[in-house]
Order: C-alpha cells, then sequence, then structure tokens
C-alpha cells in the first residue's frame, strides 16, 4: 500500500502532470521570454542598450562609430519589432495561463462533485435527510449573499443540529 493513502484508492488527477502533458516546447520558450522579460533586469538591460546606442551615434566616440544617425530609424524599427515580438508572447502566455485556470477549474468542479456525492451517500447513510440540509444551506447562501450586498438581513429558521 502506497505511504499516505491508508488504503484508499484515490483518483484525483495531478494538477502539474496535466499542465505538463500540455506544454511544448514553444510554450516553454514564450513562457521563458515573458518571464524574463517582466525583471527589472530586462529594464535595464534595455536602459543600458539604448544609452550605448545614442551615446555612439551622437558621435560622441567620433563621427566613424556613428551607424544610426539621429533620429535613430533603425533603432527605432529594432524597438517596434521587439515590442510586436513581446506583446505576442504575452498574449501566447495569457492564453495558456487562461488553459492552465480552466483546468484548476475542471479538477476543482470534479473534486466539489465528488465530495457532494461522498457527503449524500455518508448522509445517507446516517440517517439525515437531504431535503433539510439543502435548504439550510440556501438558507445559509442567502444571508451571506445579503451580508456581502450590504442588504437586509434574510430571516433564519433556527434548528439545532445534533
Amino acid at each position: 500500500m502506497p505511504p499516505g493513502t491508508n488504503g484508499l484508492d484515490i483518483r484525483l488527477p495531478n494538477e502539474q502532470a496535466v499542465l505538463a502533458r500540455m506544454r511544448g516546447t514553444q510554450d516553454r520558450i514564450a513562457d521563458a521570454i515573458t518571464t524574463f522579460a517582466g525583471t527589472m533586469r530586462f529594464v535595464y538591460l534595455h536602459a543600458l542598450w539604448f544609452a550605448v546606442w545614442i551615446t555612439f551615434n551622437e558621435g560622441l566616440f567620433g563621427t566613424s562609430a556613428v551607424w544610426d544617425p539621429y533620429p535613430f530609424g533603425l533603432l527605432t524599427m529594432i524597438v517596434s519589432l521587439e515590442a510586436i515580438f513581446l506583446s505576442t508572447f504575452v498574449m501566447v502566455s495569457q492564453n495558456r495561463q487562461a488553459i492552465r485556470e480552466k483546468v484548476r477549474a475542471d479538477l476543482d468542479f470534479e473534486t466539489n462533485i465528488r465530495s457532494e456525492v461522498w457527503s449524500a451517500h455518508m448522509g445517507h447513510v446516517l440517517g439525515i435527510s437531504a431535503e433539510q440540509v439543502e435548504q439550510d444551506v440556501r438558507i445559509l447562501l442567502a444571508q451571506n449573499r445579503a451580508k456581502m450586498n450590504d442588504s437586509e438581513p434574510i430571516p433564519t429558521a433556527h434548528r439545532s443540529i445534533d
């Protein structure tokens, strides 16, 4: 018997395993680029790159070092292309994040269904009225929604749970 299972056969999919099967090389590359692009190192690297580019092309190291004179058309084109590619990588990563959220939501839903089925079976075995439990749940949900919406509280039917 595997450790920690106490003899129970639990069949819950592992979220990381599901996501790993869906992830290809292109996705890993896009994630790596957007991860790097979202760092201060990326900002500092670009600030340094722009400073060096402008310094050389303003002629501070002599006119022979100038390859892209003001208004820096080549730099503008390179930065524009970089922006296009970075925005595409960000969109790819956002799409992957949406897929990850859907997988998580599906696994949460499956777990909730399993819990509800088990709870119903246990309640039946213990002789608890499913209809009464559902009525109590609806009342509690309505009260909580009212509190969240700053509405008037809904009267409760108090009963002891023994």
